[in-house]
């Protein structure tokens, strides 16, 4: 049993033998064109196309959401330890974005960012070190071993 393929759209025919290619025609495609939609949650513009959108909005239960803020709010379903619909998830989702989209930035950005370097470098200090097998600067006997290869 061989499977032909036929590149004519007039033929219709059914069978497990044959398999149907169509070319699509160019108004099909233009229905499809990629439209700028805005995530409900965190306000990113992505251009996608309209049945993507309408997919993703009967799954969010009518808002448009993006990839980053679904995966969002698939980790909030998991991380709870209790049971949460993913209507609850959403709404702790857009409640977390819509704070920090009301939150100002600090006064003095660059002083904010010194203080977070500084609070960054005091716990690298602080933390225990983890042991190294071998040491960062080379010993005496390091330099005695080389010494006596190259000799």
């Amino acid at each position: 049993m061989s499977a032909s393929v036929l590149s004519d759209p007039t033929m219709l025919i059914s069978t497990p033998e044959v398999i149907i290619v169509s070319p699509t025609p160019a108004t099909q495609i233009s229905g499809d064109e990629p439209d700028s939609v805005t995530c409900d949650c965190c306000g990113l513009t992505e251009e996608c196309t309209q049945s993507y959108i309408e997919m993703i909005r009967e799954r969010y239960m009518g808002k448009w959401i993006c990839g980053l803020c679904s995966e969002a709010v698939k980790y909030e379903v998991i991380r709870t330890k209790r049971l949460l619909t993913t209507e609850e998830a959403m709404a702790r989702h857009m409640n977390m974005c819509n704070k920090f989209k009301s939150s100002s930035p600090p006064p003095n950005p660059t002083g904010h960012l010194i203080s977070a370097m500084r609070q960054i470098l005091r716990r690298s200090l602080d933390s225990p070190r983890m042991l190294r097998s071998m040491p960062n600067s080379p010993s005496k006997d390091d330099q005695d071993c080389v010494s006596n290869v190259l000799s």
